[in-house]
């Protein structure tokens, strides 16, 4: 009976399982993960040469003049090299890790996941995927309360791939979009397109893309020759927090005029 145990745990049959428990489900970027990964074992004993969290999003590619979906891993944490699970042994193995600082929120279609993974000698290795839920970093969320109140609302969210010349360790951006629905900028922009990116816990990089709306001909020949777009590179810090409204609206103001 061992004999054919150790066929069927070969090809994922009563081998051992793993099950991931978060303390939470809903994080900060920068914020700490905890939590247990369960293991129980199968039919047969088997020795467990790896366990790792790996933390991945999806975003948009083009192929082909095609958008396709991709997969974009954030993070890999190794939890333990070696393990000999017994038959019908139950192990809980305890984990913690910091969510990077560049981690997408999970705003709009936006989604991240927490993938674990064990790596079994001679067997179909055993995996267990656990969605979270990532809100903005303090600094994030002051760059967007401030846009929300000079007047914008978000539109949409969107995770695509990023161009070359403002590619960091990940494949992606994730993209803002606003449109003003109230406020000194409702007549004057289409649009305000928005990116974080080289963030840490006390800096963050904005790329702002202003979109100045059609007033006459003037506006309108910028419109078909792509000139009514002003891109806006800035820094801001955990400093700035308390005047970032007024910051943020003498640079729109400036472009939209």
């Amino acid at each position: 009976m061992s004999f054919f145990n150790k066929i069927f745990a070969s090809i994922g049959i009563g081998s051992a399982k793993i099950d991931t428990k978060l303390e939470q489900l809903t994080y900060r970027q920068g914020d700490i993960v905890k939590g247990i990964v369960e293991i129980k074992g199968g039919n047969v004993e088997q020795q467990i040469n790896g366990l790792y969290l790996n933390l991945y999003t999806s975003y948009i590619k083009e192929m082909d003049d095609k958008k396709v979906p991709a997969v974009a891993n954030i993070g890999h944490f190794p939890i333990f090299q070696s393990l000999l699970i017994k038959a019908n042994e139950v192990h809980e193995v305890p984990f913690s890790f910091q969510l990077p600082f560049d981690t997408p929120v999970t705003f709009g279609r936006s989604k991240v996941w927490v993938k674990t993974e064990a790596d079994i000698s001679n067997a179909l290795d055993p995996t267990d995927k656990d969605y979270i839920r990532i809100a903005p970093s303090p600094i994030m969320n002051a760059v967007i309360d401030a846009i929300n109140e000079l007047g914008f609302t978000l539109r949409e969210v969107e995770n695509e791939r990023a161009p070359r010349y403002i590619r960091s360790r990940l494949p992606l951006i994730q993209e803002f979009e606003f449109v003003p629905y109230q406020g000194p900028f409702r007549s004057r922009l289409d649009e305000l397109e928005l990116v974080f990116f080289n963030q840490s816990e006390h800096r963050v990089e904005l790329l702002m893309e202003i979109d100045r709306r059609v007033r006459g001909f003037k506006t309108l020949l910028a419109e078909a020759l792509d000139m009514d777009e002003s891109k806006v590179r800035m820094t801001v810090t955990t400093e700035d927090i308390p005047s970032i409204k007024e910051k943020i609206y003498q640079i729109i103001h400036r472009y939209s005029l």
